[in-house]
């Protein structure tokens, strides 16, 4: 099954039949399934599907993190397909902001410390970077809580320096995985409601992976996979 955009010259990522499976004792397991996928500049798109779908290995794929045993995969029009992981490592930290559900802050670190701890892999850091970094935390309504340790904040404090954090290095793209899943419901609209403003506030393009029919009806365009295959 294929899911494509209209025909455009501002496809920012772009995958064309990707196949991955994973090894087991009986053989490998097949988890996507010839997926086409694109995405234009400053497009938002969400992709439900039950637990077990290829969701999340589809995100890890389309960001470079894993790779795909078939297929080819397209950041700004260059294909990557084939690049080693350390040169997708060096290419992601300025294209790709990332939100997970597990949040990934570093518990030594506080807020801002784990803000620019993304700049700083990209060896980024100056007093402009740090100056964004707190005015980005002020953005998602944690100016308070700057300095405060990562291990005394709430999950959904922690969500909102992650999605400080994946702003960091200005990127295009955003990936966001499953952002509310550890969240309770007014504290996951919240956040959601920020992550989707920001976005479009500064004309990013967004996949999200949700399991929230409401959020993923809040995207320009929402797919449903099944089995390793977009339905």
């Amino acid at each position: 099954m294929h899911c494509v955009v209209n025909s455009s010259n501002d496809i920012i990522l772009e995958a064309k039949g990707l196949g991955k499976s994973f090894p087991s004792p009986d053989g490998g397991i097949p988890v996507l399934k010839g997926v086409d996928f694109a995405l234009r500049r400053g497009e938002s798109v969400s992709i439900r599907g039950e637990s077990g779908s290829g969701k999340s290995t589809l995100l890890n794929v389309l960001s470079g993190l894993e790779t795909t045993d078939t297929g080819t995969l397209s950041w700004e029009g260059q294909q990557v397909s084939g690049r080693s992981l350390s040169w997708l490592a060096a290419r992601r930290t300025g294209y790709i902001g990332f939100v997970f559900q597990s949040y990934y802050l570093a518990p030594e670190l506080n807020a801002l410390e784990n803000v620019l701890l993304g700049a700083r892999i990209a060896g980024r850091i100056d007093s402009t970077v740090t100056d964004r970094a707190v005015a980005l935390l002020k953005r998602v309504d944690m100016g308070h809580r700057i300095r405060h340790s990562s291990t005394k904040l709430s999950g959904g404090e922690r969500q909102r320096v992650a999605v400080a954090r994946a702003l960091i290095n200005d990127p295009p793209l955003v990936l966001a995985d499953e952002p509310t899943g550890n969240l309770d419901e007014s504290t996951g609209l919240a956040v959601m409601d920020l992550l989707l403003e920001l976005a479009g506030e500064a004309a990013k393009s967004l996949v999200l992976v949700t399991h929230n029919p409401k959020f993923a009806q809040r995207t320009q365009r929402e797919l449903t996979l099944h089995l390793g295959q977009f339905s």
